[in-house]
């Protein structure tokens, strides 16, 4: 664990679990004194799979797409909104959390495949994260 003490003078503690994310985020403000995060574009919600296609997928929740930004990585790959993404990079989707997981540094500009129900076929897309940019850089 990373410890921290005496914050703000308070002489409160910190305790912060060291996991693979953890270091990934203190080797990056180590090195680059920042954080770099991968953008896909879109805005979803946890929905629950059709019983032939839960089957199907062995998955029973997936994250339907309620929103995708113009001319983001998403609609650039062809998600649209009413898709229900299942995959990400191989790895089963089910929140909104979940596929913010897979966006660290390393997808930025490397193709990702994704696995999204449409209108009860399976689909294949292949989508690209770009940087994350906010704050006034992004203005």
């Amino acid at each position: 664990m990373l410890l921290a003490g005496d914050i703000a003078g308070m002489g409160l503690g910190l305790a912060v679990p060291i996991n693979d994310t953890t270091r990934r985020i203190v080797m990056s403000l180590l090195t680059e004194g920042r954080v770099r995060r991968a953008y896909l574009g879109v805005a979803g919600t946890p929905a629950p799979l059709p019983p032939r296609l839960a089957e199907r997928t062995c998955q029973a929740v997936g994250l339907r797409v309620m929103e995708v930004v113009t001319d983001g990585p998403a609609a650039r790959a062809g998600i649209r909104a009413g898709d229900v993404v299942l995959t990400a990079d191989g790895h089963p989707i089910t929140s909104a959390q979940a596929l913010q997981k897979l966006m660290l540094a390393d997808a930025i500009g490397r193709p990702i495949p994704v696995t999204l129900a449409r209108n009860g076929a399976l689909v294949d897309v292949i989508a690209t994260p770009t940087e994350l940019v906010s704050g006034p850089a992004a203005r």
